[in-house]
């Protein structure tokens, strides 16, 4: 930092996820007076010189009639949205001598500013805060609304001034700020949930959601309108494992840089998410012109839900092939190419054919063959592959809901979830969906009978070397619901009848 009419604050620009240091350089010097903004800013970034000659003015701060040039470096690096209007103005400022420069030493801005000199909310305070923590960074000055996510991950002074004439008042030492602490913690407290209590009969749906909680898996529903797909799928959140601390906060970047936290420090829930079938693959998969996260990376560590799937474009379900198997996206524009995660479970529901009653015990199905071959034909076998569990959901007659024991709440199944995941830890920490085939070969072995059954299996359905390899994952998770540490043939057969859509009669 040097005086004089040049100034250099420090700032952050947010990529994917990560942030990268920009240092704001304003000159002030002798010409005719203007402003100028340079170092590859988009608009949002140069109508930035009205906002903040009307907040300065407006504050009591009249910068002299020079020419003002302001630098955002790198130059090479694209700086979108008004998260520079502080950092600017606290530049202008320096470099017009109303601020001194020591007082700008370690500091890390970033805030939009209103006429009137109000600081607005920004996306993406978390990951600068994240960046920040651990570097020659003390003190970050963000708008009020981000305090709470800035102080979550510790590391460095918040402080939230409400108004220009008040961050200048803190700089100049003319006034204090509490500097906001984080608690480290996250709150686990779930959100209002329908209990598993209420869904009556479907004993195997009911098993194959518990197994995909328990392992991370995966899952498909297949079956004819009303016959409770969707009831099954909105109950998966309460039997998950709550978030740790380190989930949270992987999960409250991504809310964070896609402005949805409301002010809340930290996503305390496992994400729910449920796309409408006329969402644009950029709007699931995550793009724009400012390469935004989509509802993929939304759900990290979550859930995605793909209610009446064949009604989604198949552009936008092939989108999914590439991140259920790597657990990232990486959105690539003309000058950027941002990364974002998206490890998220899918779970998915269709109807068995066009008319939905293809093998409904309680209307006829009016499809013929062909149409039913073409239906079905939308959903591609890789995406297929990638699912773990398929599971048929009957619609059962009035006098079996009528007569049908409730089943297990939600507590009791969660408990158990909660044991298998508990062992998988124990392993090694990856959830059984996310093994790797060396630690699969590790953890679960198979024995003679089991690579019989799975070689008549393979032979008989035409499974790939990916389905055998997730057939393998669900029957370690259903031995770990079990409590037993080898894998036996009788969990193999039973992961073998969640294979649905791989029978030759369908």
């Amino acid at each position: 930092m040097s005086g004089g009419m040049f100034a250099r604050v420090a700032s952050a620009a947010v990529v994917g996820i990560e942030a990268a240091p920009i240092d704001v350089e304003v000159d002030v010097a002798v010409g005719l007076p203007c402003c100028n903004i340079v170092g590859l800013a988009d608009a949002g970034v140069r109508e930035g010189r009205v906002r903040i000659r009307g907040a300065l003015e407006n504050s009591g701060f009249k910068l002299p009639p020079r020419r003002i040039t302001v630098n955002l470096a790198p130059a090479d690096l694209r700086k979108d949205g008004a998260a520079y209007d502080v950092p600017i103005a606290v530049g202008m400022l320096c470099a017009a001598g109303m601020v001194e420069p020591d007082a700008l030493t370690s500091t890390l801005f970033v805030g939009e500013l209103a006429l009137d000199g109000t600081l607005r909310p920004v996306r993406g305070v978390l990951p600068i805060a994240a960046w920040a923590r651990g570097r020659q960074v003390r003190r970050l000055v963000v708008p009020p609304e981000n305090a709470q996510e800035a102080a979550v991950v510790g590391g460095c002074d918040v402080q939230a001034p409400r108004h220009l004439a008040e961050l200048v008042g803190l700089l100049r030492g003319e006034a204090t700020a509490t500097a906001i602490a984080g608690s480290g913690t996250v709150t686990t407290a779930r959100a209002a949930v329908p209990d598993l209590l209420e869904v009556r009969g479907q004993e195997v749906p009911r098993r194959a959601l518990e197994i995909a909680a328990a392992g991370g898996h995966n899952l498909l529903f297949v079956g004819s309108p009303g016959s409770g797909k969707t009831m099954l799928a909105q109950r998966l959140p309460g039997i998950l494992p709550p978030l740790t601390f380190d989930e949270a906060l992987e999960t409250t970047m991504v809310y964070s840089i896609a402005g949805l936290l409301g002010g809340s420090a930290l996503v305390g829930a496992r994400p729910f998410r449920a796309p409408h079938h006329t969402v644009s693959p950029a709007g699931l998969i995550g793009g724009g012109p400012q390469a935004r996260p989509g509802e993929i990376s939304l759900a990290h560590n979550g859930v995605l839900f793909l209610d009446e799937l064949l009604e989604y474009p198949r552009a936008v379900l092939e989108g999914l092939r590439q991140p259920l198997e790597d657990r990232t996206v990486t959105i690539v524009r003309a000058r950027r190419a941002a990364v974002y995660p998206a490890d998220f479970m899918l779970i998915a529901a269709l109807n068995p054919c066009p008319c939905g009653y293809l093998g409904s015990a309680v209307r006829t199905c009016i499809c013929s063959a062909a149409a039913i071959g073409a239906y079905r034909a939308r959903l591609s076998g890789p995406l297929v592959d990638r699912i773990d569990l398929h599971v048929d959901v009957p619609a059962l007659p009035y006098h079996e809901l009528a007569h049908a024991e409730a089943g297990e709440p939600t507590a009791v199944v969660r408990a158990r979830v909660a044991e298998a995941r508990d062992r998988q830890r124990a392993r090694g920490g990856a959830a059984n969906a996310r093994l790797t085939s060396a630690a699969l070969a590790r953890v679960a072995p198979i024995d003679g009978a089991g690579h019989e059954l799975l070689e008549r299996a393979a032979a008989r359905l035409g499974l790939s070397a990916r389905a055998i390899t997730r057939i393998r994952r669900v029957a370690r998770t259903i031995a770990d619901l079990e409590g037993s540490a080898a894998v036996r043939a009788a969990h193999l057969a039973e992961t073998l009848q969640y294979r649905l859509l791989d029978q030759p009669a369908v």
